[in-house]
Order: C-alpha cells, then structure tokens, then sequence
C-alpha cells in the first residue's frame, strides 16, 4: 500500500525541499571528508563548497518559517553530519577561503606588531639621545618596548633583546621615579638598545620563514 506525505501540492513542496536540505547537507560533510583526506584538490573543493553554500542559503532562507533551526533538522533527521553543519551554518565560506583569510590576519597581525617594536626600539634610543635620562621617563619606554617584543610570536623566548629589556626594567623598578641613570648606564643602555635592534631586524627574515 502506497502512503502519501502530503495532501496537496504546497505540502508536497514542502517535503521536496526537506529532501533538498538533507541532499546539500549529506553531500557537504562528504565534501568536506573529500578535502580533508585530501581525495580532491583544493580548487575543485571550493568550486563545489560555493555552489553548495549558496543553494544552502537560498534554501534555508526559503525554509525559515518551517525549518527556524537547522541544528534541529540535523537531529530530527539523525543525519551525524557535523563537519557540514559547521561549514555551511557557522562558517558559511569554504575552509580554503577560511585558511586564507587567517593567513592574511596573521601576517597583517606580524606587520603590525614588527611595526610597533621597530617604532619602540626607535624612540627609547632617541629619548636617551635627547638626554631623557630619569627612571620615570625611561621605565615607560622599555616597558612598552618588551611588551612588543613579547607579542610578537616568531621571536624565540630567549631573544636578546627581550632578555636585556627585562634586566633593564628590573633594574629601573628597584630606583627611585625621580633617580637620573649615570651617564655609563645612560650609554650601555644604549648600546643594548642598538645592539637588541641589530639582532631584532637580523632575526626577521629568518623568523618569518
């Protein structure tokens, strides 16, 4: 005996599109495995996780009156497709397109903060240059300077410059606001700033590497 699920043609609509949201959704997370154990390139991956993202989209905007969560569905229909729920409802763009853009923030992440080390290192050597010697004019400068350096990730923990900024400011913190460094301090100091910059800007290319 035939059994109908629908009695007339809207519902009928109805279940065709269910069995079109399941179809997009089984044949993400095999997608997905494909890309993953690498049985696709990644070029043909993305072609098709667009095309499968947009008729996702397209769809569940159809269904949101019928389908609110499509968690929901996933478990109403014992589907175990959890690589698929995550790309096309918490991602939404391939993993290739995910990858790439991460890359890009990281390295803008690496400019940035070589920028601001750089822009350290410069001002700490030219404020002891215009003799600003006191240990609350210093203090400021090497703390910002060594938190710099700290952020920037491709730096080894051991890294000179790191090491001698942290010496310097234990120094300082054990002096007075107002204490002045003595003219030798003054040019080690220095010559440590110089000497830190030198190893910073050699470490770079082979950091970035």
């Amino acid at each position: 005996m035939e059994v109908k699920l629908w009695n007339d043609k809207r519902e009928r609509e109805m279940y065709d599109s269910f069995a079109d949201l399941f179809a997009i959704i089984k044949a993400t997370e095999k997608l997905e495995k494909a890309y993953v154990r690498d049985i696709i390139s990644s070029i043909e991956y993305e072609t098709e996780c667009q095309k499968l993202i947009a008729h996702f989209k397209t769809l569940s905007s159809t269904l949101k009156d019928i389908v609110p969560s499509i968690e929901r569905f996933h478990e109403t229909y014992k589907m175990d497709c959890p690589a698929a729920l995550n790309r096309l409802v918490t991602s939404g763009v391939p993993a290739t397109i995910e990858h790439r853009v991460a890359a890009a923030m990281s390295a803008t992440s690496s400019a940035s903060s070589v920028a601001e080390c750089v822009q350290n290192f410069i001002t700490a050597m030219d404020s002891l240059k215009l003799n600003m010697v006191a240990v609350d004019q210093v203090h400021p400068l090497l703390s910002d300077l060594s938190a710099s350096l700290n952020k920037l990730t491709i730096l080894p923990p051991d890294f000179e410059g790191k090491m001698k900024m942290r010496e310097w400011i234990a120094r300082l913190s054990k002096m007075g606001a107002a204490d002045e460094l003595t003219e030798q301090q003054a040019r080690q100091l220095h010559f440590d700033l110089e000497s830190s910059y030198n190893s910073f800007m050699a470490a770079l290319p082979t950091a970035g590497t």
